[in-house]
């Protein structure tokens, strides 16, 4: 005959039971809810941007671990001539990807929102044969995964290793940098716009107009963000606010 001791312990095996088969069920769920979004795989026919972002299943894709020439690239041939290594790697990528369906899985979210992925085709990987053609390099700063085929495709002087170019990373930098040279000496050189657009130490952005008080002894200074406008209305559209004298 059971004892009241006994009950009690049956009671409490089966609660430990119950609460561990709840407490597993709560962390299926839990895994299934801190499951990334974009860790589904994406598939269908792709439109290629350039020679390293395409489109698929209406989602922008960069393609990850590889790095092509920019659009607007130019590389030195092995005859010293230069020809447009950006456009041309966009259509070699192009006229592998035709009529292909694609399958991309992705691994991140890059700074502007696109997913970052290998994508394959026929069980091979996309990623892998822009470098190893020579249409991209390996971009070590994310992956290494592509090392050997750029080897290969450098060793074989295909496509962007049959001459010089500069590696597109080094490529955007430096056309960052001219923008912004560009951008400050237009700033730094008025020509007809006369109002200088102040920003003060406390951050508020001031427009003076000729012949105000203190006009004369405004410096503009293009590196802080201070700049010439043409109108009294480019200035306020801008955000600067009129000098009160």
């Amino acid at each position: 005959m059971a004892t009241r001791q006994d009950t009690r312990s049956a009671v409490c095996r089966l609660e430990r039971k119950c609460l561990l088969r709840l407490l597993k069920r709560w962390m299926s769920l839990l895994v299934v809810l801190v499951l990334p979004v974009s860790a589904a795989e994406l598939v269908g026919r792709a439109t290629v941007t350039d020679g390293d972002t395409i489109t698929v299943a209406h989602q922008r894709i960069r393609l990850w671990g590889i790095d092509a020439p920019e659009s607007a690239q130019q590389c030195s041939a092995h005859d010293g001539n230069a020809w447009p290594c950006g456009r041309r790697a966009a259509a070699a990528l192009d006229g592998y990807l035709l009529d292909k369906t694609v399958r991309c899985q992705p691994k991140d979210t890059d700074r502007y929102g696109r997913t970052v992925a290998e994508c394959f085709v026929q069980g091979q990987s996309v990623n892998a044969w822009m470098v190893r053609s020579g249409w991209a390099v390996a971009y070590r700063q994310y992956a290494t995964a592509f090392e050997a085929d750029e080897r290969i495709a450098q060793q074989q002087r295909r496509n962007l290793w049959q001459g010089a170019f500069q590696m597109p990373a080094d490529y955007r930098r430096d056309r960052k940098a001219r923008t912004a040279t560009t951008r400050q000496a237009a700033a730094s050189v008025p020509g007809n716009c006369t109002i200088k657009g102040n920003i003060s130490s406390d951050g508020k952005k001031i427009f003076h107009l000729p012949g105000q008080r203190d006009y004369a002894k405004t410096r503009i200074s293009p590196a802080k963000g201070e700049r010439f406008f043409c109108s009294v209305n480019e200035a306020a559209t801008a955000g600067w606010r009129p000098a009160h004298r």
